[in-house]
């Protein structure tokens, strides 16, 4: 058991332990001793974890509103219509183990109390927000936007109300549990159109004649609707179909996240690192805790398969969350010896509001990458999802409101380009960090430079992978499968141009042949597919163009490149993974970044012949080499233009390590302690210790 997985256990004893005391004394009588004196530890080891008595109880406010919505997500994953899944709201907030003694008496004293704690009525909010939400998502479905606001109030009510008079009642059994729903769900049915009528009926799809949520701005901690704002569509690219309406930000809507930036940041720049780690923390946990649930929305909004997505997408965020949270509490300047007559010192500071503007192939995780250093170093950040795949954004911001970051540190403001352009020509906003093209790139520094902005850019790439005749070459084969194939070919550091030694090429070929062969290309929910749908129809037509291209060209198409219509596949963006062998490098599959699963195998002879090859591009994200001789390995890395660099391995990006690129693959880095230069600021300080001396 890891050392992390240790101190969770004993939060959680700890948490435990508070909810079993205040059962006992009541809410004023509870105290750091006293949990301490129940768990036999010392009152310090307490503090330790949560730092004072109001840290303890709004953890375990935390804790019993974070149980509570885990029960209520379970239930609905399981229910198969949207009126199961109103009842699965019902039933959760109203099950038995809801409505014991011991339960019941503290989450009325935490109610009690919030009125007179920020802190604890930030978390009761959150509670209250997330029961309106499921409900309102789920009535939609069943009714108009407008009566679906009305009922979601009106249900919240019921169910408060409910759990209010069984919990104050003098006896209670589990039966009076099973009586409150069923008064709950009698009141539904009777508002909800006769085509819904009952909590069982199956047998209606869970989409019938449901119009797709329209999503409105996040800004100061809550959805803030426009319903005079333009809508764009966000689209599943394997079934066509439209997730929900997004309203594009507008100047007025920026103005708005300025505003509440500003006093959000004031608030989280005046809190220590440490107290700001804490909270980052929770983000990370609440990641990994709805791991599944946006996956799954990921895996919808994206193309790509759930296999990926669970497992890299929402896990490497919150690792990245985690590990700044880590850092926050050591983001200090430094003590400068002047001599005897003076002193110096360094204070590093925040930038003040940040922009983060985010690509589509990895929409929660750039997100993360993005905000994790920018708020650890007490930053605000107004974050821009891609228009593509701005759903899991959201989440995030719901997610770090629920974990106690201030309202306004964290916006959303989904659009277009004008949307991006509106916040990299703010005032107000000190930095914009871009992942995206080249030419945006472009455009993002230049029209930043008019306010002398900070400009991180992580760009595109046209990234080698060199594969010597002594590389193992089933783990070479390996490397340049995942550096091509891996989310459908969508990744911006791809080694597209794969340069094998002439006197392994055939073997190389015959294998990666053999295993590309059996790549299973399929609808993406499902846990076997390997590889999903492309972003969108114009980015398939335009990958398909390039393989076009490449074949007209003169290069060879060993396998695939062609689009798959395989039943409810033709509905989908599918295309099958192609494999060139191309005779030279001037070919514009070669030279061009494709963004698709593309993968153009090139022969050298030698080595110095294949590191010029190699740099012989306008790009330098990535490169990779494969070879069971170190001393090379080492030696062709230092050669390589390329900010990230792997041996005999492609792809992989720990958190621990910078990332970004060199030449037109862009400017600053992301992740490892590097990023946190990109998010703030030093200043000087000279102190006299001795009188002024002046000619004057």
């Amino acid at each position: 058991m890891s050392r992390r997985d240790q101190e969770d256990i004993r939060r959680k004893q700890l948490i435990d332990t508070t909810i079993h005391v205040m059962a006992q004394v009541g809410f004023n009588a509870t105290t750091l001793g006293l949990i301490a004196k129940h768990a036999g530890v010392s009152a310090g080891l307490v503090a330790h974890y949560f730092g004072d008595k109001d840290g303890l109880l709004e953890a375990t406010l935390r804790s019993l509103a974070s149980r509570l919505s885990r029960a209520a997500a379970a239930r609905m994953r399981a229910a198969k219509t949207p009126r199961e899944r109103v009842q699965a709201v019902v039933d959760a907030n109203l099950a038995p183990e809801e409505m014991d003694s011991q339960t019941s008496a503290v989450w009325l004293a935490f109610w009690g109390q919030a009125i007179h704690s920020d802190r604890l009525k930030r978390v009761q909010r959150i509670y209250q927000l997330r029961v309106l939400s499921n409900l309102r998502h789920a009535l939609r479905q069943m009714t108009t936007g407008e009566e679906a606001e009305r009922l979601a109030v009106i249900i919240a009510a019921i169910i408060d109300g409910l759990w209010l008079r069984t919990t104050l009642a003098a006896a209670w059994s589990p039966s009076d549990s099973e009586a409150a729903r069923r008064i709950a769900a009698g009141f539904i049915d009777t508002q909800l159109p006769m085509s819904f009528e009952g909590p069982t009926m199956s047998h209606l799809p869970a989409t019938a004649s449901a119009a797709p949520p329209r999503i409105a701005n996040w800004i100061g901690g809550a959805y803030r609707p426009n319903p005079a704002a333009e809508t764009f569509a966000t689209i599943n690219p394997a079934t066509g179909e439209v997730l929900a309406e997004i309203e594009i930000a507008d100047a007025a809507q920026l103005e708005a996240a300025i505003a509440s930036a500003k006093t959000g940041q004031k608030i989280w720049a005046r809190m220590t690192g440490m107290e700001r780690g804490r909270v980052l923390r929770r983000v990370a946990d609440l990641l990994r805790a709805n791991n599944d649930d946006l996956a799954r929305l990921e895996t919808q909004d994206t193309g790509k398969p759930i296999q990926e997505t669970e497992v890299v997408d929402v896990i490497s965020g919150a690792d990245c969350i985690e590990y700044f949270a880590g850092l926050a509490g050591g983001i200090t300047g430094e003590s400068v010896d002047l001599g005897p007559n003076a002193m110096g010192y360094t204070r590093r500071e925040p930038l003040g509001i940040v922009a983060g503007i985010g690509a589509w192939n990895y929409p929660i995780q750039i997100a993360c990458w993005k905000s994790a250093p920018a708020l650890a170093c007490g930053n605000a950040m107004i974050f821009k999802p891609s228009e593509l795949t701005p759903l899991t954004a959201f989440k995030l911001a719901e997610i770090m409101t629920e974990a106690g970051v201030p309202d306004g540190v964290f916006n959303v403001l989904p659009g277009d380009g004008r949307t991006g352009s509106l916040l990299v020509t703010h005032p107000a906003i000190a930095k914009v960090s871009l992942t995206g093209s080249v030419p945006t790139g472009k455009k993002v520094m230049a029209a930043a430079a008019e306010t002398l902005k900070h400009v991180t850019l992580e760009l595109g790439g046209k990234s080698p992978i060199i594969v010597f005749a002594d590389a193992d070459i089933e783990s070479a084969i390996s490397g340049a499968m995942l550096g091509n194939f891996y989310s459908a070919g969508e990744v911006c550091s791809n080694g597209t141009r794969v340069f094998v030694h002439r006197s392994i090429k055939d073997k190389f070929i015959s294998r990666l042949l053999e295993r590309t062969a059996k790549i299973k290309i399929g609808d993406p929910m499902d846990p076997e597919t390997q590889m999903g749908a492309l972003i969108s129809d114009a980015h398939m037509r335009k990958v398909l163009g390039f393989i076009e291209r490449g074949v007209a060209e003169g290069a060879t198409l060993l396998c695939g490149g062609k689009r798959v219509t395989d039943g409810a596949l033709a509905q989908g963006n599918f295309v099958s993974p192609a494999v060139f062998d191309a005779t030279g490098d001037d070919f514009t599959i070669v030279r061009e970044e494709i963004f698709g699963p593309v993968m153009t195998i090139l022969t050298f002879d030698t080595e110095a012949d294949v590191v010029a090859r190699a740099n012989d591009t306008e790009f330098g994200l990535g490169a990779g080499v494969f070879t069971q001789d170190i001393t090379r390995a080492h030696r062709v890395i230092a050669e390589l233009q390329a900010g990230t660099c792997w041996i005999n391995t492609y792809n992989i990006t720990p958190i621990e390590l910078p990332f970004g690129g060199y030449k037109q693959s862009g400017l600053g880095r992301e992740n490892s302690r590097a990023a946190l230069d990109h998010y703030s600021q030093i200043k000087s300080v000279y102190v006299a210790l001795a009188p002024v001396e002046s000619p004057y």
